[in-house]
């Protein structure tokens, strides 16, 4: 490490934390969100304890930066008389609600959700086309689609919110609602809108290090029908599709989520939204989820991404089997405090799916399955839209889309 860089650094660092030493604010975990010094707005996470930071210049070097250093001038480490670590802060640390920030995301959010929602759409690639009428913009038409969940109304009534985003330049045309309705129709829609998905949180990939899965339905507007001879009657039962998602939960954002039929259990979804929220660059710390999703393979390929996994066993459970399997048990057993300490974060999967249903409604509106899939895909982009929103006011970031993903060594 060359002295002098070194040096310089840590006078930069000292000046900042100097000049904007109040608005360093720590997030969880070591995590602190460090203002720009050159900017007025933005600013990049910094782990106090691995010594790592968001900034290109860290990510260039490797080495501590310029925001490392104004964090480390902000804490101070004490060691205790029976030699335990005290870290005291001059940052007053505080998990009061910060109304004007709150407020102004509310007030703005969706101007900044039809900006933000731009960004990721001018990252749809168009179809080829070799004959016929000139389609659409596909970017357009997944632009449309997103608005009209997103303001909760029908096809036909989300057309005067279309055309002011066209008056806006925010589409190219705006599309008409029955092409909203045939593209939400087709099946080869789901990967791309999944992908959308897992792009909107990535922004948030410096921040959330911890964990939660879980599932939940939404009604649909169509019934099953049978005649039941028993009672010489035709009965019915109302027809409803499963959301499978797993949720960061500092800021509730979805970072993977797949949309099932109502019947398909659980558990067997538990690994593909694991290695999907690790592929897409999260450092996942951990990962918390009820007892219906106990199984060798799960706690496995937590721990195969470096994870810790908190699943509490069930009352007949052992503990023998497969090393996570033991190592989670041993854990459970001997220090529940600290793992239902961890665990309880699962509660925030079930904030997330509340905060969905209430914005952006508990059913759905489609008919065919497909469009249903795809409708409850777009409720989860349209939250993660809003979660970003929250995000650029209350802790400074700067939403990024598609950009590469470094890869991440993990463990085997």
């Amino acid at each position: 490490m060359d002295a002098a860089n070194s040096d310089a650094r840590r006078e930069r660092g000292l000046a900042l934390a100097k000049a904007k030493g109040k608005r360093i604010k720590p997030i969880a975990d070591g995590k602190y969100l460090v203002p720009s010094a050159t900017e007025n707005a933005g600013g990049y996470v910094v782990d106090a304890t691995a010594r790592q930071c968001s900034c290109p210049d860290y990510e260039s070097r490797g080495l501590p930066c310029k925001h490392v250093f104004a964090v480390e001038y902000v804490r101070e480490e004490i060691t205790a008389a029976n030699g335990e670590k005290i870290v005291t802060e001059a940052v007053r640390i505080t998990y009061a609600q910060n109304w004007p920030a709150y407020n102004r995301a509310q007030c703005e959010e969706k101007s900044v959700v039809q900006t933000l929602l731009r960004g990721l759409c001018d990252g749809i690639a168009q179809p080829e086309q070799s004959k016929g009428r000139p389609r659409l913009p596909l970017g357009d038409v997944i632009y449309g689609s997103a608005m009209k969940v997103y303001g909760t109304m029908s096809g036909r009534r989300s057309t005067t919110d279309l055309r002011a985003c066209e008056a806006a330049g925010l589409v190219e045309r705006a599309a008409h609602y029955n092409s909203v309705f045939r593209y939400m129709e087709r099946p080869d829609m789901l990967p791309l809108l999944s992908a959308l998905v897992d792009e909107s949180a990535k922004p948030l990939r410096a921040i959330e290090s911890q964990f939660a899965q879980d599932g939940t339905g939404f009604a649909t507007m169509t019934y099953v029908r049978w005649f039941d001879y028993r009672y010489g009657e035709e009965k019915k039962c109302q027809r409803w599709v499963k959301l499978h998602a797993m949720v960061g939960t500092l800021t509730n954002v979805v970072t993977a989520a797949v949309v099932t039929e109502s019947n398909v259990n659980d558990s067997p979804m538990f690994p593909e939204l694991v290695e999907r929220t690790a592929a897409n660059g999260f450092d996942m710390a951990e990962v918390s989820a009820d007892k219906a999703y106990l199984g060798h393979a799960n706690l496995a390929v937590v721990e195969k991404v470096g994870g810790v996994p908190y699943v509490p066993f069930k009352s007949n459970s052992t503990g023998t089997g497969s090393p996570a399997m033991e190592r989670m048990f041993h854990l459970y057993s001997l220090n529940r405090a600290d793992f239902n300490a961890h665990y309880h974060r699962r509660s925030n999967v079930e904030s997330t799916f509340s905060a969905i249903k209430r914005k952006f409604g508990g059913a759905v509106r489609s008919k065919l399955p497909a469009a249903q899939f795809n409708e409850v895909l777009l409720k989860c982009l349209c939250h993660n839209l809003t979660v970003l929103v929250h995000s650029i006011h209350e802790l400074g970031i700067e939403p990024k889309f598609w950009q590469p993903t470094a890869p991440k060594a993990v463990g085997t």
